[in-house]
């Protein structure tokens, strides 16, 4: 900060009066804070008695807005399908009036904004806020509303977090302005998790009666309703009225599904013509993460007319 000192003095016969006067003039650099000082004193020498008089220094001060911004979420890690809660808060830390705040705010990679969530306050009184999206995931958030010395400027907004989310950071950066005046650039960083859907698989299958022993289900080959299926892990499967069944959020790797043959009384497992690793009531199944999986069951009347 550089100051420059003018020291004014002036004496003639013609004006008895002899001034003194000082003027101080400050150049600040662009700070948050800008301090602008203005000292000026005045005196005589000319009083009766011969006395000097100078009065008490005068100092006028102006100052300048200051924004801080907060961001904070309402959680620490999300999974796609997830919704996220940001806050912002844009505090003035000068000692003037703020106006034309705006917040802009750089989200993550596969996180969408909910321009409905949008909502805004000072204090206890609700604001109305404009929202500008632009490129590269920015979004402006804007506001007509002055903010006051010491205020806060409150920022509530949602978002959607889908499964490109898992190719970034999770981190978004904010930073406030007021005309030529910036805040500090805050930051907040969200765990991005696969989650169980992504990293998952689905089973799918049927129990049917197999009348030629191919393994494939025909047309006049019925499903088997009620039939249970048991998975390596413990997961019990019952069947539909059509011997269908399903099994989402299935651990992808090597699984095991086995057919309870006592849930199907009168009933055994049907030879396989063609693929002996068929020939079990227990079958190994490969699921990759994401992928879905078939495990058929193919069986048939375990006794005959003549037996009975």
């Amino acid at each position: 900060m550089t100051s420059m000192f003018l020291w004014l003095r002036h004496k003639s016969l013609l004006f008895p009066f002899f001034f003194l006067s000082v003027i101080t003039y400050t150049l600040s650099p662009s700070f948050a804070q800008t301090d602008i000082r203005n000292t000026a004193r005045v005196g005589a020498d000319n009083l009766p008695g011969g006395r000097v008089v100078d009065s008490n220094p005068v100092t006028l001060r102006a100052g300048q807005a200051a924004l801080e911004t907060i961001k904070t979420g309402d959680r620490a890690a999300a999974e796609p399908g997830d919704t996220v809660v940001y806050r912002l808060a844009i505090r003035n830390t000068g000692n003037v009036v703020a106006r034309n705040v705006s917040v802009t705010d750089r989200l993550p990679i596969g996180l969408t904004l909910i321009n409905k969530s949008v909502k805004g306050s000072i204090g206890n009184q609700s604001i109305d806020l404009t929202i500008s999206p632009a490129s590269n995931r920015s979004v402006t958030i804007t506001t007509q509303q002055e903010l006051q010395p010491n205020q806060i400027l409150n920022v509530v907004y949602a978002v959607e977090v889908t499964p490109d989310a898992v190719r970034g950071n999770g981190i978004n950066l904010a930073q406030a302005r007021a005309g030529n005046l910036g805040s500090n650039q805050a930051s907040y960083r969200l765990q991005i998790r696969k989650g169980i859907v992504s990293d998952c698989a689905t089973l799918i299958g049927r129990v049917f009666i197999d009348k030629n022993f191919d393994g494939e289900q025909q047309r006049n080959e019925p499903g088997v309703p009620n039939a249970v299926i048991y998975m390596d892990d413990g997961n019990r499967i019952i069947t539909d009225a059509n011997g269908l069944y399903s099994l989402s959020n299935v651990i992808s790797g090597y699984r095991s599904a086995t057919l309870d043959l006592t849930s199907l009384p009168g009933y055994a497992l049907a030879p396989n013509k063609y693929f002996i690793e068929k020939n079990s009531f227990s079958r190994m199944v490969r699921l990759a993460p994401g992928s879905m999986g078939r495990v058929n069951f193919a069986v048939t009347p375990a006794f005959s007319e003549e037996r009975r």
